[in-house]
Formats: C-alpha cells, sequence, structure tokens
C-alpha cells in the first residue's frame, strides 16, 4: 500500500522547513531507516528515515524547496500504484480554479481598462501605489507587487493586476518573496517551485549566477574576495541583533568578583566527581545557578519588555549562548529556579549537544526571561552583550584576571572574574541593574552559602 511521507513538524511555531538534500532519487528501493532526505529550519537541520520499506514512487518537492509542515513530501509503495492522490500539487490545482473565479468577478469590474500582460517583469520605480485590496490578495498569494503592471486609476496597482501576476509570475514561496526583495530584474529567476513559483534556491542561484557573470566579465583582473550567500541561521542573527539594537534603549554595567570560593568548589568536585557521582561542574554552570537564584529578587531583569506593558515572571527561564559551526545559538533551561546545581549542568550539557549536533527543538530556543552570554573561554576582559528582546537583561561573563586588593594590611592577589550587564532603560533604571550586580556578586563571592539556600 502506498505511504506518503510528510514533512515533520518541528516545534511548535515552525510553519515550513526547507530540503536542503535527496538522499534517494524517484524509483530507489527503500528500507526502513534508510536515509531519504535532509531539511532544515532557521536554527536546525534534520534527517527523514523511512518508516516503510518500497519503492520511492514519487518525489514531490525539490531541493531548496520551502515545505509547510505536515504535507507530503513523497510517496513510498509498490510499483504500479497510484499516488496522484497523495500529490499536494493538486491543492494548487483547485487554488487555481478559485483565483480563476476571483479573476471573472474582477473583469465586471466597470470603468477599469484591460492591461496587456508583459513578460518581461522589473519592479516599479518610485513610489508605489496599490489599492489596500491588492495588497492583501498579494501578501495571500505571495505575490510580489513590485512586478505588477498598474492598470487602475492614477497608475495604482489595483486587485486585477496582482491576479494577472498571479495567472502570469512571478511567483514566490512565502521564505522566497522576503529574498526577491534584492532582486531587481525577475527575468532572471527561473521557477522550480510547484506550479511555477519561484523559491529561495532559485533566488540564490540567481545571485550566484550573477556574481558568476560579473566576475567572468572582469576575468582579467584578479579577484581578491569571495561573495557567499548568508546562512539561514545568518540571517535570524542579523535581523535578530539589528532589531536589538534598534529598538532598545541598551546600557551596560560592569563589575567583578572574587572567584576563589568558585574556583576552591569547582576544584573539589573534580577531585571527587567520578566517587560521589557529580556532573563534571564548569564555571559557567557555576553562573547561571547563581543568577538563578538572584533573578528572582529582581524582578525587573526577569522580565519582558512589550512596548505598553512590562510581563514579569515567577519563575526564571534560562537562556544561554551557545558557539556551533552554524551560528550563535541561545537554548533555554526552563524553571532554572527550581534545579540544582548538578540538574542546571546535565541539561545545559545537553542542550549544548543538541545545539552543535543542529537538531535541537525550535521550542528550546525560545522562552527565555533572561540571558548569560559567557566569553571568558577566550580570555576576554570586558564586553558589552546585546539584549534578547523582549528579555530586558543579559549578562555577560569574562574572564579570570588576578588583581590586588588590601587585607588585614597586607597586599594579597586574588582572581577576578568580570561581569558585564546589559539592560533595557525603558523597563529599569541604573540603580535597579547595580542592585541586581551587588546581589549576584555577593553571592558568587560566597558560593559555598548560596549551595545551603
Amino acid at each position: 500500500m502506498a505511504t506518503p511521507v510528510i514533512m515533520p513538524k518541528q516545534g511548535q511555531t515552525v510553519e515550513s522547513c526547507i530540503i536542503t538534500k535527496w538522499h534517494k532519487k524517484k524509483g530507489d528501493k527503500v528500507e526502513v531507516g534508510d536515509l531519504l532526505f535532509s531539511y532544515e529550519t532557521d536554527k536546525a537541520s534534520f534527517d527523514e528515515e523511512a518508516k516503510v520499506n518500497g519503492i520511492l514512487l514519487d518525489i514531490f518537492f525539490e531541493e531548496g524547496e520551502e515545505v509547510p509542515v505536515l504535507t507530503n513530501v513523497c510517496v513510498i509503495g509498490e510499483p504500479g500504484e497510484d499516488v496522484q492522490q497523495f500529490n499536494p500539487k493538486a491543492s494548487s490545482e483547485v487554488q487555481k480554479v478559485h483565483i480563476s473565479h476571483l479573476q471573472t468577478s474582477e473583469q465586471d469590474v466597470p470603468g477599469e481598462t484591460q492591461t496587456e500582460i508583459s513578460k518581461h517583469y522589473s519592479p516599479i520605480e518610485g513610489k508605489i501605489k496599490i489599492s489596500p485590496r491588492a495588497k492583501n490578495l498579494a501578501e495571500k498569494l505571495n505575490i510580489d507587487f513590485r512586478f505588477a503592471k498598474p492598470s487602475g486609476p492614477d497608475g495604482r496597482i489595483i486587485e486585477r493586476d496582482i491576479l494577472k501576476l498571479f495567472e502570469s509570475g512571478p511567483v514566490f514561496t512565502s521564505a522566497a518573496k522576503h529574498e526577491a526583495k534584492e532582486i531587481e530584474d525577475a527575468q532572471i529567476l527561473e521557477p522550480t517551485g510547484i506550479g511555477g513559483r519561484i523559491t529561495t534556491f532559485d533566488i540564490e542561484r540567481a545571485k550566484h549566477e550573477s556574481y558568476v557573470s560579473k566576475t567572468s566579465e572582469s576575468s582579467d583582473q584578479n579577484v581578491e574576495y569571495e561573495d557567499v550567500p548568508l546562512s539561514n541561521i545568518r540571517k535570524a542573527i542579523a535581523k535578530a541583533m539589528y532589531l536589538s539594537l534598534t529598538t532598545t534603549a541598551q546600557l551596560t554595567l560592569h563589575t567583578s568578583f572574587d572567584a576563589s570560593k568558585v574556583l576552591e568548589f569547582r576544584k573539589k568536585v573534580k577531585e571527587n566527581r567520578e566517587k560521589l557521582g557529580l556532573e563534571d561542574i564548569t564555571i559557567n554552570d557555576i553562573i547561571l545557578f547563581a543568577v538563578s537564584r538572584v533573578l528572582p529578587k529582581h524582578k525587573l531583569l526577569n522580565s519582558h519588555f512589550l512596548d505598553d506593558k512590562i510581563r514579569y515572571f515567577k519563575n526564571v527561564h534560562l537562556g544561554f549562548a551557545v558557539d556551533t559551526e552554524r551560528g550563535l545559538m541561545v537554548p533555554t533551561i526552563f524553571n532554572c529556579n527550581q534545579k540544582t546545581l548538578s540538574q542546571i549542568s546535565k541539561e545545559a550539557k545537553e542542550l549544548i549537544g543538541l545545539c552543535r549536533k543542529g537538531t535541537i527543538s525550535p521550542d528550546l530556543l525560545k522562552g527565555a526571561t533572561f540571558t548569560i552570554t559567557n566569553l571568558g573561554s577566550f580570555g576576554i576582559e570586558i564586553f558589552t552583550p546585546v539584549l534578547n528582546p523582549p528579555q530586558t537583561g543579559i549578562l555577560g561573563v569574562n574572564t579570570i584576571v588576578q588583581r590586588s586588593k588590601e587585607e588585614d594590611g597586607q597586599i594579597k592577589f586574588y582572581p577576578a572574574m568580570g561581569l558585564s550587564l546589559t539592560f533595557d532603560h525603558r523597563a529599569l533604571d541604573g540603580a535597579d541593574a547595580a542592585r541586581f550586580l551587588k546581589d549576584l556578586k555577593e553571592l558568587l563571592e560566597n558560593f559555598d552559602l548560596l549551595l545551603a539556600l
């Protein structure tokens, strides 16, 4: 019996994924556990394995194409079986009929002249006039209205123009529509998506071919650079960082604490870890634990700033930055304030592993109420962390340096660890942030007492 393979749902908020590679081709024999295809969200990548034996009867989406979750991607069965009933293109045909109906109705509107459909699509220059209905329809159909030919009064794009564009192209997938803003001439795009839609793959290919063409024209010159399209995760990070710095009022306070007791505790754990069955507690684990205990007393920093209100959280959902080959990821330890140091250490290691394998669920990359980022292992003595809105605070952890202080009339050296707190000045004042740092510093300098709480 023919069995469809659907695009799995990764997390509650992911609506679609991009197929990055097919490992089988149509007509191949597959067995349970065989790798069928790889796909990715904007933060993670996954592999889909065959769950039944049979022949790969048909493939509905190509590499680079965006596929809504729970949509049929391919079909496995026995030779000769009918697979058309599983083909999502059928629904596309239904949509065409619906649009055709709309077009017929639109043609009945009096007072508007027909315009010949041009086969050359270049964006309209200058300010674009478009009716609200046409704009809404363009959004619904994933049409880039820059390429529509206006036929309304005063050069306004009306609904009929969007319908014509839908019939004749270019039409984009939802992901490709955003990327299309960088394209000035749709003529260079060769659609490979369902129903002639332009996918992100088509746009990236056009960019690459444009680059090759330009470099070929100047082949007599030595090219001393390489243009590489941004990965999805790099785009997501770039967008998040830009929005953070342009939509919040960020200020950073710096301090340091005597890390003698923290280092002493970690040394004891390392010496007795195997004997007592303890986790390999890291400095970062200790900072996570301490912050989770201090934040509940400083609700202004355990909150989300939502423009017209502040949402205070009763529990601490602690995000922490993880450096991966794909880019920066920030998984969340939920209800961190209710977990022991050993539990936090174990969970942090599991999340780091998932991030670096690229298999972490998107649901674990959101929901944090506060974030910690640690550059201490790189020898950084001070830096300015960037907020992760709508969170109101992020703590940077720096390296340990030797500093001197007077004690009983003697100058002594001690290991000082730097802390850098960036906060949203719209949500709290400098004194509020300073009080948090003061309490955190005191607890870390008395880490043995903190464990007794």
